[in-house]
């Protein structure tokens, strides 16, 4: 899965610390988050997408890998 949140912080003029403080994580999640190390929970990744006004599918894109 990857995310456009280092994309949508630059649209909104958030720093992590900023998101972070707006969703309730710390800012180390929301940077792992970001490096895609951590996926988030269904309610961190909707509380995310609300911070950014945005549908979670257009901020969390999942990509299906095939397994050969």
């Amino acid at each position: 899965m990857r995310n456009r949140l280092k994309e949508l912080r630059a649209r909104d003029g958030y720093n992590q610390t900023q998101l972070a403080q707006k969703v309730g994580v710390s800012r180390q999640t929301i940077s792992l988050i970001e490096r895609n190390v951590f996926v988030p929970s269904i309610v961190t990744a909707m509380k995310i997408a609300r911070a950014f006004n945005e549908p979670v599918e257009h901020v969390f894109i999942f990509e299906e890998k095939t397994v050969e």
